[in-house]
């Protein structure tokens, strides 16, 4: 288990070190320390805790059931948190619900962030997205998932990217994943969507900033080498292109062109003030269709077309939500 120090030792952040998962966690357990941190006029008190759990076989397997000795499934460092817990434990991912339950069972206050897939009242709050239709008197649910993107995220993320200003407008942002169970995005897709933009951008002329993520194959990702060489913008494809502009073509977007298969990244891409293009919403299956139909119905995105055309949006935003709720119901 290693941990970062921060300002407080009172709330503490856990997952697996998935990307996913300790951007969730974070996101929430910050966003209830400066709630609480503002209400109290204690700074001091919104700092947390990251601990990425290492668990052990078998508690690895079984997680989060509980087994014989489980205290013992994340080593040393989370048995000596045990005797002290912190003040609340937030956790995403089914190792980091192992953990929660057994710092809720020593006294501790927890929240745990997705469907843990056993009986919610194992930990004080569970966190899950409206789609995964789990339902309790303990449970919160939001639309999408949960992040840290608010104005203040995006106003330092102009800052960081400064440069980007000088692109040409409208400046379309392209964020594209990959392969999913419930949705397949692959080269022959890219193609179609590829055509879409170039429609558009004959027509508005423009820049095109487009990141890949880490599911993006890499045949697509060949693919991208030289594909907008003539367009003015960026194409990152891995850290071998530098740092990943992911926070600045957030915040300079005037308008976002989202791959359909992840929830997370379209969720935060309804975070900005930029109204949001999916592309063929229609092949995604499962839960997080369930999810691409909210925000069709909500009007917060629309299906990708050749026109782009710009709506008005109110950017989706939960983790300020949740966090209020959070400290409401537990007191903190």
């Amino acid at each position: 288990m290693q941990t970062k120090s921060a300002d407080s030792p009172q709330i503490y952040s856990l997952s697996d070190g998935r990307a996913g998962n300790v951007r969730q966690a974070d996101a929430l357990a910050a966003a209830v320390a400066a709630r609480i941190a503002n209400d109290s006029d204690a700074p001091s008190a919104a700092g947390i805790l990251r601990t990425t759990l290492a668990s052990r076989w078998p508690w690895r397997w079984a997680a989060p059931r509980r087994i014989g000795g489980d205290e013992r499934a994340f080593g040393p460092d989370f048995e000596a948190l045990l005797q002290h817990p912190p003040a609340l434990a937030v956790g995403c991912g089914r190792q980091a619900a192992l953990a929660t339950r057994l710092l809720r069972a020593r006294g501790g206050r927890t929240v745990q962030i997705l469907d843990p897939r056993i009986d919610p009242s194992a930990w004080d709050l569970v966190i899950v997205p409206q789609h995964d239709r789990v339902r309790g008197p303990n449970v919160i649910a939001t639309l999408g998932s949960l992040h840290p993107i608010d104005d203040a995220w995006l106003d330092a993320a102009r800052q960081r990217f400064a440069h980007f200003a000088e692109l040409p407008r409208p400046r379309t942002a392209v964020l594209l994943g990959g392969r999913t169970r419930h949705a397949r995005f692959d080269r022959m897709a890219f193609e179609v969507l590829a055509s879409k933009l170039e429609v558009a951008l004959a027509r508005d002329g423009g820049s095109v900033l487009l990141t890949a993520s880490r599911r993006t194959d890499r045949e697509l990702r060949g693919v991208l080498a030289h594909r907008y060489d003539e367009t003015p913008g960026i194409v990152w494809r891995n850290e071998k292109d530098g740092e990943n502009p992911y926070a600045g073509l957030l915040a300079w977007a005037d308008r976002i062109v989202c791959s359909p298969d992840s929830v997370n990244m379209i969720t935060e891409a309804c975070a900005t003030h930029a109204p949001v293009f999916v592309f063929d919403p229609g092949r995604v299956r499962g839960r997080p269709r369930a999810f691409l139909d909210a925000l069709l119905a909500r009007g917060r995105i629309r299906a990708m077309d050749t026109t782009l055309t710009p709506f008005d949006v109110e950017p989706l935003r939960e983790t300020a939500r949740v966090a209020a709720e959070v400290r409401d119901r537990l007191g903190l």
